[in-house]
């Protein structure tokens, strides 16, 4: 344990220390936010603020893995995955400061983007495992495997998954501190699912979970140093926030978040932990959807539902913290089924 507490307390002052220097080079090359002009009117002055802070999240969760990791063909998988989604969001970003506009990458290069990284995720972890470890398997997956089996089909299925969460978690940033709160909370579960699995291996007994051994350990140092790093961001994001993470941030959050759930066999699991991302997208597709079918009718003032809440008069540290406590519940929920699955496993 002391190997997963150590990279969140290297990636958290990683990030602690050095995002003040990111803030200072960002402001003085004038990569600022540009904000949507159909959002909440408290939010223009925010126009500006340094973006892009995603940058150290990424970096600080790197280095701490490196450090502290076996650097697994899991490990690596999932690091990829994050580094890549970071990447494409960088360039997000950089269009959109580029241009001088709110509108980034167009659909199609961010579509392909992904389609790139789904299928080097899926080639990695379906065709590469640490030692005598099995490699991932094409199976959905809840608590552990199903007896459901994609076969190639299960490349479709990672791209839904990873398109899904980045985009869920990038809508999830609309408020100083939210994804990066939020964030912290569903790590902290999956640091300890991934940690439980390390620990209880199958060779101990035939029911415990068949992810274990130093890929399981791998993963749950990753999640620790995502955790700190989001720790350490948020000390600077925190409302009245001085940077913004940025597309590069959420997406690669988003990306790990994805890529943690599929490695740790708990895909349909992520639902409940990661409750509030769920609903932050819902929201939109519902908005939409009753838009387009009604002919203009709207079912919130404005989505992502966080925006809808601020229109009806809720100060934003009020949205926040709400928020930040309906995704500690949905946590709660989602780690307390892993629990009593586990429970059911312990020889008697």
């Amino acid at each position: 344990m002391y190997r997963v507490l150590g990279a969140a307390t290297i990636a958290g002052l990683l990030c602690l220390v050095l995002t003040p220097l990111l803030i200072r080079l960002l402001k003085r090359r004038e990569y600022g936010q540009f904000i949507r002009e159909d959002g909440p009117q408290a939010h223009y002055t925010k126009q500006g603020t340094p973006t892009m802070g995603g940058i150290l999240i990424v970096l600080s969760t790197v280095v701490a893995y490196l450090l502290l990791s076996s650097r697994t063909p899991e490990g690596l998988a999932v690091m990829g995955t994050m580094v890549a989604c970071g990447l494409l969001g960088f360039i997000d970003d950089f269009t959109q400061i580029r241009h001088k506009r709110s509108l980034g990458l167009k659909p199609s290069v961010k579509f392909l983007g992904q389609v790139a990284i789904a299928l080097g995720f899926t080639l990695l972890a379906t065709h590469y495992a640490y030692q005598a470890s099995p490699v991932l398997p094409t199976q959905l997956s809840f608590l552990g495997n199903t007896a459901v089996n994609l076969g190639w089909f299960f490349f479709i299925w990672v791209f839904i998954m990873i398109t899904a969460t980045t985009n869920a978690v990038n809508l999830t940033d609309g408020l100083d501190g939210l994804a990066a709160g939020s964030m912290i909370l569903v790590m902290a579960a999956y640091m300890l699912i991934a940690f439980t699995m390390f620990r209880h291996p199958i060779s101990e007994h035939a029911n415990f979970y068949k992810f274990t051994g130093q890929p399981a350990l791998d993963i749950a140092i990753i999640c620790g140093a995502v955790l700190g790093a989001c720790v350490g961001f948020l000390w600077w994001n925190a409302a009245p926030a001085r940077i913004f993470m940025g597309d590069t941030g959420s997406l690669a959050l988003g990306g790990v978040l994805a890529s943690v759930a599929i490695m740790t066999r708990t895909q349909f699991l992520l639902i409940p932990l990661g409750g509030l991302f769920v609903i932050e997208a819902a929201s939109v597709i519902i908005q939409v959807g009753v838009f387009k079918l009604t002919g203009g009718k709207r079912v919130f003032r404005m989505a992502p539902i966080h925006h809808h809440f601020e229109l009806k008069g809720w100060s934003e540290f009020t949205v926040l913290v709400r928020l930040w406590i309906v995704c500690g519940f949905c946590v709660l929920v989602g780690f307390a089924i892993f629990y009593v699955d586990f429970v059911t496993r312990v020889p008697k």
